[in-house]
């Protein structure tokens, strides 16, 4: 199995963050010296010509050819379009003094070493780069960086026409080095920081003189190339000793990516925790942990696992109790029990359970309560039940469960399921004085998963759907499933806890080649359906190896210590999943509910919870939370005109306007009015002209003060809510769903010439282009200094200021491929660009000389806006024979968390469903008690209505009694539940498509299906009714 990779918009943002503050450099190609030859040793037999023992002659990177003024405007342009503080200076580090400093934040999981492999290219083909130098802080990632260079190597030869060159520095193979200063192309050596910090003999040899290397230091050969270093993890390589070996690199940038960077420099692109999950990068966290509580009333022996609920069946509890064995000693049993069940009995006459029956068993709640009055929540431990042993069994079995909860859903998609347990010694695993080897753990693990799907072999619905993940479980041997992956041991060849290193950053972590070797190598084997291995073993020293995309449950079988944070531990499973394909399932609509990664932890579910919202809002800190008009005045909005600046006034309005409507504490940080309004689409109507038509493109700004972190979810809540097969079969709902599922491809067939010129009218209306100025400004020192004065930078006065606007680019000298690059910015052929630009008028034309960076990027920005609306208006929608098939309602149900279930329904045709607002709350209660409606169904994820802007979920098929209602079959899409989107004009164009395909569908079969957008229960019966 191969992973694909494609071009991500949010990635190709952080590439263009790095590469535009360097605009208006002048491409080199790479500028030629003479690579010191060194003294080779003389011959014994002098020759007539002595041969070259190497080619002379390098390729160094060309200077940075703009003055600092430049480099501050471009990074300050650069901060501005991504609304981040903007730098008053650039700032200089030890690690590359002169140089540029910039720093990229980034999540963990969002592709962070795809992006710096993609910015090298980037810089090579703007602007002729090609040296470059990745420092990483230890061997796993020094690993997985090379792994992703060889993995990404032939996407970036289909994008780039070429790939990048990269070796591993390693001291006795030095002739790397020579290939490295002399061949062309983009040249890349990784180095992990003990390589060059560190004083053993072998680390030292980068500094020495060495014969092998023509009497040459390696350091010197390689800092003649002036090579743009790239630090990953810069956090843990920031010791005092690690940047002073760093600055004799003689780096010409310094590009530094990390999700936590300690010390700033000048960051220029941002995307952090909250911004990853916002956008759907990462996967959602949910979370099953062990509560410790003492019972009051009993003595006994209670944990209750979960509560189910069926189909047509009251709430159930599994429980596990103590059980007297026929004639031997007391076992601990999992039980499902109904209300009124007497434990006396069930635990065959154990005196502690006498006179306890369960009384009530809440799945709204996740509770039972006992005939003492003690109330159980599930995965609650009594305190003096809680033995090492008794924790891990429970956190083994919930991982299974987690597991194989997951596998059921994710099977027909093709999707592998990994679980990781991280345990803290091998002999945990492995014992090797037993005859099967199998330690502790092993063993029961392999107790537990045997008991878990003989149990969901019995539970399995008799169908086809069901038959091919039967066999699956059933096809391997319950030794098979799961492998460990330790260091091992040379002599003895057995997994050993392996050596680790003892100082520093990387304290605990495994250095270990040989393991993350085999990580690295089992990566893609892992992936496919075909290896039986799914619950993987690993020691937690070796934790960074493992960035498997597929891991979807991680089980912590070891203490936390305080030296990993709990983010750290979560952050190795937080990248989305791929597919049999290699396809990553990032489908907007479905991807939350694909990609969810529970941590099986022994803490409690808020304890837990707790410290990982702490961790992550502390990474947050520098993140503004308050609303001022000092926050919002020079902004960068997007508008229908482009880009636009918030000016002074327009701040205050707005500000204004969020205290008016009490969006604001006391405190200027957003209040719960507002995130309460914002999510039901009611936000008040502002009353200043000035904001009235703006107020929808201010928002964004507004929404990035929210720094609310999404609270993982309880992985023990969710459940999955039975069908009513009742209502299912009711012919009325049978009749709408032939009406509406069919599968659809649309086409789009619309002039060259209607879209040349519409593009043509929108570039000379809307095309705007800044010119370059510069500021001079005259002053002179004051007469009287304070010490305040100095160090606030106060102590001149001014006394002119004047603003120059170039007219002729600083980049003006720079050649721009113009037709090139509007044609891959916006996928129309040369020919049609070539039309748009020769037909502007001269006035629009002559900007491209102002600012020719920013005139491509507006015009591109510009012609995508009108293919969009021509696409929308032009398409056509043909049904398919083929259908979406009624297992999409039972099959890939995900499983839901029942505290915003509400009551159990009649008409809906499950027996609960969860809504995401209040005004979805209350137009299911209208629905559910309407008379005038026969059955409704809350659409699954699996349908949908593929539009060129992406698939389209509606919300609600309702199927009303015939005779009472004008329009019997009814789609609906409530508001406000596609407000959250923020896309301006994407939720407007999908529901435009939904339009035209309901229509074609009407007007191909005959049939009267109705579909709108209503905001409740009055308005869907006016447009039912009329």
């Amino acid at each position: 199995m191969k992973l694909q990779f494609k071009i991500q918009q949010y990635q190709t943002d952080a590439v263009d963050a790095v590469v535009e503050v360097f605009a208006g450099q002048p491409k080199h190609d790479g500028v030629s010296y003479r690579i010191d030859p060194g003294r080779a040793k003389p011959a014994t037999a002098p020759m007539l010509f002595e041969p070259s023992a190497t080619s002379d002659s390098g390729l160094r990177n060309a200077e940075i050819a703009l003055t600092p003024t430049q480099r501050l405007d471009n990074v300050q342009h650069v901060q501005r379009s991504r609304n981040l503080p903007l730098s008053d200076k650039l700032v200089d580090s030890k690690a590359a003094p002169g140089a540029p400093n910039l720093d990229v934040e980034m999540e963990t999981g969002t592709g962070k070493t795809y992006v710096y492999i993609k910015t090298m290219m980037e810089l090579h083909k703007r602007y002729g780069w090609s040296k470059f130098i990745i420092v990483v802080p230890s061997v796993a990632i020094r690993e997985g960086v090379k792994k992703s260079i060889d993995l990404t190597a032939e996407h970036f030869q289909q994008t780039y026409g070429s790939k990048p060159r990269s070796f591993i520095y390693n001291s006795s193979q030095l002739h790397e080095l020579e290939r490295f200063s002399s061949d062309a192309g983009v040249q890349v050596m990784i180095i992990n920081i003990q390589a060059f910090n560190s004083t053993s003999k072998d680390n030292r040899r980068i500094y020495d003189e060495l014969d092998d290397f023509q009497s040459r230091r390696p350091i010197d050969v390689i800092s003649a190339n002036r090579p743009i270093v790239i630090i990953d993890e810069p956090q843990k390589i920031s010791a005092p000793k690690s940047l002073e070996a760093l600055s004799r690199f003689n780096a010409l940038i310094v590009l530094r990516y990390s999700a936590t960077h300690k010390v700033e420099h000048t960051k220029v692109h941002r995307l952090d925790a909250l911004d990853a999950y916002n956008q759907k990068l990462v996967k959602k966290i949910a979370v099953r942990g062990i509560t410790v509580k003492g019972l009051a009333g009993t003595t006994a022996y209670l944990y209750l696992d979960a509560i189910e609920i069926a189909k047509g069946a009251k709430p159930r509890a599994r429980v596990e109790i103590e059980v007297q064995t026929k004639g031997g000693p007391i076992a601990r049993q999992v039980k499902r029990l109904d209300v009124r069940a007497n434990l006396h009995d069930i635990s065959n006459g154990i005196e502690a359970y006498k006179g306890l029956f369960i009384t009530d068993i809440d799945a709204n709640r996740d509770v039972i309560e006992l005939s003492n009055g003690d109330v159980v929540i599930a995965g609650q431990l009594s305190a003096r039940d809680v033995t090492e042993e008794a924790k891990r069994r429970i956190q083994i079995r919930e991982v299974i469960r987690a597991h194989l909860d997951k596998e059921r859903e994710l099977f027909a998609q093709g999707v592998k399921v990994l679980s990781l347990f991280f345990i803290d010694e091998v002999a945990k695993y492995r014992d090797y004085g037993r005859e099967d080897t199998l330690g502790d753990y092993a063993r029961i693990f392999e107790e537990e998963y045997a008991a878990i799907v003989d149990e969901i072999l019995g539970e399995l619905e008799i169908d086809v759907a069901s038959a091919a993940y039967r066999a699956y479980l059933r096809r391997d041997d319950v030794r098979a499933v799961h492998e460990g992956y330790f260091s091992i041991d040379k002599k003895t060849k057995h997994a050993v806890d392996g050596p680790v290193h003892t100082t520093g950053d990387e304290k605990g972590q495994s250095k270990d080649v040989d393991a993350y070797d085999l990580i690295l190598k089992d990566k893609e084997r892992l992936l496919s359906l075909a290896e039986p291995v799914r619950f993987i073993f690993s020691h937690s020293a070796l934790r960074e190896g493992w960035d498997n995309p597929n891991v979807f449950v991680m089980g912590m079988l070891k203490k936390s210590d305080n030296t990993v944070s709990r983010r750290q531990e979560i952050g190795r499973g937080l990248r989305l999943a791929v597919d049999q394909r290699g396809e990553r399932m990032d489908n907007p609509v479905t991807v939350h509910d694909i990609n969810e990664l529970t941590v099986v932890t022994d803490e409690s579910y808020t304890d837990f919870v707790a410290g990982l919202q702490k961790e992550i809002s502390d990474s947050l800190a520098a993140r503004p939370r308050k609303a001022s008009v000092k926050f919002f005045t020079g902004k960068t909005i997007q508008t229908e005109d482009g880009e636009s600046l918030v000016e002074e006034a327009l701040a205050q309005a707005l500000y204004k306007y969020l205290i008016k409507n009490d969006y604001l504490n006391d405190d200027d940080t957003l209040s719960d009015d507002y995130k309460a309004a914002k999510e039901a689409g009611i936000l008040a109507e502002p009353t200043s002209e000035a904001l009235k038509p703006v107020l929808k493109f201010l928002l964004p700004l507004v929404d990035s003060l929210n720094i609310d972190v999404p609270a993982p979810t309880d992985d023990r809540k969710p459940k999955k809510i039975p069908l009513n097969a009742a209502n299912f079969a009711k012919k009325e709902f049978q009749a709408l769903w032939r009406r509406i599922n069919h599968k659809a491809v649309y086409q789009v067939e619309f002039d060259s010439s209607e879209l040349v010129a519409k593009c043509i009218h929108a570039l000379d209306k809307h095309l705007k282009v800044a010119a370059m100025q510069y500021v001079v400004q005259a002053g002179t020192q004051r007469d009287a200094l304070e010490a305040d004065d100095l160090t606030s930078g106060a102590g001149f006065d001014v006394s002119s200021t004047a603003t120059h606007t170039a007219t002729v680019s600083a980049a003006s000298q720079v050649r721009y491929d113009l037709l090139g690059e509007i044609t891959e910015k916006t996928q129309l052929t040369r020919r049609t660009a070539a039309a748009i630009l020769s037909g502007v008028t001269p006035e629009t034309f002559a900007k491209f000389r102002l600012n020719p960076e920013q005139f491509i990027t507006e015009a591109a920005r510009l012609i995508n806006e009108q293919k969009a609306t021509a696409i929308v208006e032009h398409l056509t929608y043909d049904a398919l024979e083929d259908r979406f098939d009624t297992a999409i309602f039972t099959e890939n149900q995900t499983k839901q968390d029942l505290t915003h279930a509400g009551n159990k329904l009649t008409k809906h045709i499950y027996d609960y469903v969860v809504t995401d607002s209040k005004v979805e709350r209350k137009f299911v209660t209208e629905l559910d008690t309407s008379e005038e409606v026969a059955v409704y169904a809350k659409l699954p994820r699996g349908f949908f209505i593929p539009t060129p802007v992406g698939d389209y979920n509606p919300d609600w098929a309702i199927a009303f009694t015939e005779g009472t209602v004008k329009h019997i079959y009814f789609v609906a899409e409530t508001k406000g539940s596609l407000s959250t989107l923020q896309l301006k004009g994407v939720e407007d164009a999908k529901i435009e498509c939904a339009r035209k395909f309901f229509a074609s569908l009407n007007e191909k079969n005959g049939e009267n299906v109705k579909y709108d957008v209503v905001t409740d229960y009055t308005e869907l019966m006016q447009l039912v009714t009329t």
